[in-house]
């Protein structure tokens, strides 16, 4: 069974930065694509960053220039550094794991970025 448990998140001013965390259990994580999506209140869930298993990354035009997505295989992990946040960044955010038929969702981590 794989688990995705996310962390990092909290309530940060606007101009501020926060490093949300992914961490997998029970799977071989190198082969698998890591994306980082967030759903707001109200709003459907949507794509926030992407990172292949080589490495690769995209990330949607909002946070570009802003929020970094990285990964350590050999800690299991993925992260999602997000720097120059806004108010409306605030959102839940969900690691998600895929590779070829299978796919997982964490639970979830609460942004909140307020004055």
């Amino acid at each position: 069974q794989v688990q995705l448990v996310e962390s990092g998140g909290g309530l940060v001013h606007p101009g501020g930065s926060l490093r949300l965390s992914c961490v997998a259990s029970g799977t071989i994580f190198s082969i698998y694509a890591i994306d980082w999506y967030r759903q707001a209140p109200g709003k459907q869930r949507e794509l926030v960053a992407s990172i292949s298993s080589g490495g690769s990354t995209n990330y949607a035009n909002f946070v570009k220039g802003r929020f970094a997505i990285s990964r350590d295989n050999a800690k299991k992990s993925a992260y999602l550094q997000m720097n120059d946040l806004k108010p409306e960044d605030t959102a839940v955010y969900y690691c998600y794991a895929y590779e070829g038929g299978y796919s997982y969702w964490g639970q979830g981590t609460q942004v909140t970025v307020s004055s």
